[in-house]
């Protein structure tokens, strides 16, 4: 390991930064630098921007990815090499607005019926009654579990952040089922191979690729699509937007605004400025004759 890599590591851990996105910042910075076939300490923002291209032109990376790579190198740039530039120097790639595809109620329910596994299926469940991501449910112990104030809470959430989710009646009673068969500990979904780790993510990823293949569902489900479809389904409910922000553990309402967009029940009982204008005439009631039938 160079000098530099290990100095742009502690940097990122002093600053508490998540084992996924050091690997990550890593991986793009290394892939920067044999791109050049240069240190990245002697590369400037005009390779920067070649790369950008690059990536752009010849890999047609999604705008997300590129998007990462500009945090990592920005990061390693300005906090690790300390050079005099500011994060205007970075331009970042538009990343298309996409609303999610959510599917219903009835189409949740089918997809479950067609899920094998019981951890498989009592883990997608919890982000569904709970909306979490997958790295959040798999992650949990029995001691995030407070069934006398039903919350679970999530440590370390995405940015690090710790938070408290809605844990429902009906999924306390899954969670209680499912212990009696299991008895897991200390992680709530251990691995099957190592009771010390918690269940890949990867694992009930696959699980739940092929319970949607089996149930027919034209929406696509994944585990992020299950916690998207609570968010939504709890703003149907009358749930207030600010209430779902706190259990999705958004930083900012805008984010959790978006579901206002997909929500079927929302759109529907909005009142159009036309109505307001212009009601149409309710048709006159006529008088029957009573002699005759």
């Amino acid at each position: 390991m160079t000098t530099l890599r290990q100095r742009m590591i502690e940097d990122m851990r002093i600053r508490n930064f998540a084992t996924t996105t050091q690997r990550s910042y890593v991986h793009y910075v290394a892939e920067f630098a044999k791109y050049f076939r240069r240190s990245p300490d002697q590369l400037d923002l005009e390779a920067v921007r070649q790369y950008q291209l690059y990536l752009t032109q010849e890999r047609k990376l999604s705008p997300q990815s590129i998007n990462t790579f500009v945090s990592a190198v920005q990061f390693l740039f300005l906090v690790t090499l300390e050079m005099p530039w500011v994060k205007e120097d970075f331009p970042r790639a538009r990343v298309p607005e996409k609303l999610p595809v959510v599917p219903s109620p009835e189409e949740v329910q089918a997809f479950f019926d067609h899920v094998n596994g019981l951890e498989n299926r009592v883990v997608l469940l919890t982000c569904y009654g709970s909306g979490l991501r997958i790295s959040e449910a798999i992650s949990l112990k029995l001691s995030d579990v407070d069934s006398k104030r039903m919350l679970i809470r999530v440590e370390h959430g995405k940015g690090g952040k710790d938070r408290y989710t809605m844990l429902s009646p009906t999924l306390l009673c899954i969670l209680r089922a499912y212990f009696r068969i299991r008895r897991p500990g200390p992680w709530l979904f251990p691995s099957p191979w190592d009771s010390q780790n918690h269940v890949s993510p990867t694992t009930v990823q696959t699980a739940c690729h092929e319970a949607w293949k089996r149930s027919g569902i034209g929406k696509r489900v994944t585990p992020h699509v299950l916690r998207h479809s609570f968010a939504t389904h709890m703003l149907e409910n009358g749930v207030d937007s600010r209430v779902i922000q706190a259990l999705l553990g958004h930083t900012r309402i805008d984010t959790t605004a978006r579901y206002t967009a997909v929500s079927s029940a929302t759109i529907g009982k909005t009142v159009s400025p036309l109505d307001r204008l212009w009601k149409p005439a309710k048709p006159k009631a006529t008088k029957r004759n009573p002699r005759k039938p």
